[in-house]
C-alpha cells in the first residue's frame, strides 16, 4: 500500500469510530446533538439611560450638597477605596494599605491612573482631595476621625489619625479630584464617565482614559430636576431611568419602577436617660431592649427598608456577625423577669417617648408603646417639632427618645461613648463600663468581647435596626443591577435596555 492509501484508510477508520461511538451512546439520557453558541452584539446607547441632577448645586463633589448630584459624581471620580455590602474596604485606585502604628496608615495607589485630561493622578492629588473633602457638607463628620495626609512619594500617602483604630481604611471613600477643571468649567475626575456640555444640558460620557471600560450607556443626559416629589414622579413617568433614593423621609410607595436594597450605616435606636427616673436602672433598660421586636419593626415602620440588628454594629459588617448581644425577636418573658428584678413598683412603670416628625420613626414609637405595654410598662408618645425634639433633649427632658444617626463605614461608636459625640445624649460617661470598654478596644489594651459584655449588662442605648435606601430604576432596563452606598453603579457597564 502507498503512504497516500493509508492516510485515506486511517482517516476513515477515525471518522467510522466516532460516529459509532456517538451511535453508541445515544441511549445513555443524554443529547448528543451539536450546538453551536452565537453571541449578540448589544448596540451602544447615547440617549435612552437618563439621570437627574440639581442645575442649581454644584458638580464639584466638594461643594455638593444635594444627593442628587452626590450620586452622580460617583460615576465620575474615583476614591482610594469602596465600600462593598459587608462594609468591608475594597480597593478603588488604592493597591494595598498598612498599619505603621495605632494612628498611622498608610497606602500605596496604583501607578499610571491619569484623569480625564490626560494629567497623571499621584498621592499629591490624594492629599489636596482629602484636605478639601475633610471641610465639605458631605466627607466631613466621616473624616473627623482622621486628622492629616501627606504624600510621601508619587504613589504613597500617610494618613495620620485622630485616634486608635484598626479600621481607618474603611474610611477613605472620599472623591479624588484634579485641581484643574475643564474648558467648560466642569470639574475633572478618573472616574468611568466625565462631564460635558450638550445641547442645553449636562451630558456624562465615557472617560475615554480608561481602556477598562466600555459601557452600552456612551452617554448619559443629565435633567435636572429638584425636589423629591419631582424626582418620584420623574421615574414613574419614564423621564430618568435610575435614581437612589436615601428613604429618611419613605416615599418607596409612589415609585413605580424595579427597586433594589441598598444597606446604609443608618442606624435607628432608642436612646436612654441614664440620668434619672426609672429609666437611670440598668435592668428596666434592658427589661425596654427585651420587650421591642425589631422584625415587626422592619416590616411595618419601615415597610423592609431596614435590617434588625442584634448589637450597635451592623449585622452585614465583620464586627456586626461576631458581637450579637441580642435576638431581634421579643423575648416577653425575659422583660418581665428584668423588670422584676429592678425592683421598680409597678406604678412606676411609666415611659415617655420622645420622637420628631420623621413618618418612619413615628410609625416606630408606635409600635414600640404596643411591646412596652405588653410586657408591663404604661407608655405615652411625645411626637414634637424638630425645634421642640432636639431642645428636649439637650435637656435630658425625656425617659427614652427615637433616634437615627449615620455610623461611619468603620463602626465607630465614639459617637456614643466620647464627649464630643453628638449621639451620647443620656449616657453618664463618668460612670459607664461600655465607653471605659470600648476606649479600651480602641486603644488594643481590651478585646471587643469585653465592649460587648458590658454593653449588654448596662445597655447604653438600644440599637432597633438598620435603615436602608432603594435604587429605583427603569423596567425596561435589563442586567444585574449592582450598587452600593456611595458605590451606587458598581456594574454599569453590564446594564441595557431590550
Amino acid at each position: 500500500m502507498t503512504k497516500k492509501y493509508l492516510s485515506v484508510l486511517l482517516c476513515a477508520v477515525i471518522l467510522i469510530s466516532v460516529f459509532s461511538a456517538c451511535a453508541a451512546k445515544k441511549n445513555d439520557g443524554y443529547d448528543h446533538t451539536l450546538v453551536t453558541e452565537t453571541t449578540t452584539q448589544l448596540a451602544t446607547d447615547e440617549t435612552g439611560f437618563k439621570l437627574s441632577y440639581s442645575q442649581s448645586d454644584s458638580l464639584n463633589p466638594f461643594s455638593t450638597k444635594t444627593l442628587n448630584n452626590q450620586v452622580v459624581e460617583t460615576l465620575v471620580f474615583d476614591s482610594l477605596f469602596v465600600l462593598d455590602d459587608s462594609f468591608e474596604a475594597q480597593p478603588s485606585i488604592a493597591t494595598s494599605y498598612s498599619y505603621e502604628n495605632e494612628k498611622t496608615l498608610n497606602v500605596v495607589i496604583t501607578s499610571g491612573i491619569v484623569f480625564s485630561n490626560g494629567d497623571r493622578l499621584t498621592a499629591k492629588n490624594v492629599v489636596s482631595s482629602f484636605n478639601k473633602a475633610k471641610d465639605s457638607p458631605h466627607w466631613k463628620n466621616m473624616l473627623s476621625g482622621i486628622s492629616s495626609a501627606s504624600a510621601v512619594s508619587d504613589t504613597a500617602i500617610k494618613f495620620k489619625l485622630s485616634h486608635n483604630n484598626p479600621n481607618a481604611h474603611n474610611l477613605l471613600t472620599f472623591a479624588i479630584a484634579s485641581s484643574k477643571t475643564d474648558k467648560n468649567g466642569y470639574p475633572i475626575g478618573s472616574g468611568r464617565y466625565k462631564f460635558e456640555k450638550g445641547n442645553g444640558t449636562v451630558l456624562l460620557t465615557v472617560n475615554d482614559k480608561r481602556e477598562d471600560f466600555t459601557p452600552h450607556f456612551t452617554k448619559i443626559p443629565l435633567v435636572n430636576i429638584t425636589s423629591e416629589d419631582s424626582i418620584e414622579n420623574a421615574i414613574n413617568i419614564g423621564n430618568v431611568s435610575y435614581v437612589y433614593r436615601d428613604l429618611n423621609r419613605g416615599g418607596d410607595r409612589k415609585m413605580q419602577c424595579n427597586k433594589k436594597a441598598v444597606n446604609l450605616t443608618n442606624l435607628v435606636f432608642i436612646g436612654i436617660n441614664g440620668f434619672s427616673g426609672i429609666t437611670k436602672n440598668s435592668d428596666i433598660r434592658r427589661a425596654v431592649s427585651l420587650a421591642v421586636d425589631r422584625d415587626t419593626i422592619v416590616k411595618s415602620a419601615y415597610r423592609g427598608y431596614a435590617k434588625s440588628t442584634t448589637s450597635p454594629f451592623h449585622p452585614n459588617s465583620k464586627l456586626g456577625k461576631t458581637a450579637q448581644i441580642f435576638t431581634a425577636k421579643a423575648d416577653l418573658a425575659a422583660a418581665k423577669q428584668a423588670i422584676n428584678q429592678s425592683a421598680v413598683k409597678e406604678k412606676d412603670l411609666k415611659l415617655d417617648i420622645l420622637v420628631n416628625k420623621n413618618t418612619d420613626r413615628i410609625a416606630a414609637a408606635k409600635l414600640i408603646k404596643q411591646q412596652l405595654e405588653t410586657a408591663g410598662f404604661k407608655v405615652t408618645i411625645n411626637q414634637t417639632s424638630n425645634k421642640d425634639y432636639y431642645s428636649k433633649l439637650k435637656s435630658r427632658s425625656f425617659d427614652i427618645y427615637i433616634g437615627e444617626t449615620r455610623i461611619p463605614g468603620d463602626m465607630n461608636m465614639n459617637s456614643f461613648f466620647t464627649s464630643n459625640g453628638i449621639t451620647n445624649i443620656g449616657i453618664d460617661l463618668k460612670n459607664s463600663e461600655t465607653a471605659k470598654a470600648y476606649s479600651s478596644y480602641l486603644s488594643s489594651n481590651g478585646e471587643i468581647g469585653s465592649f460587648v459584655l458590658s454593653f449588654s449588662q448596662e445597655m447604653p442605648f438600644i440599637p432597633l435596626v438598620y435603615r436602608q435606601g432603594m435604587i429605583c430604576y427603569s423596567k425596561s432596563m435589563q442586567g444585574d443591577m449592582q450598587g452600593y452606598v456611595d458605590n451606587y453603579f458598581s456594574n454599569i457597564e453590564d446594564w441595557y435596555y431590550n
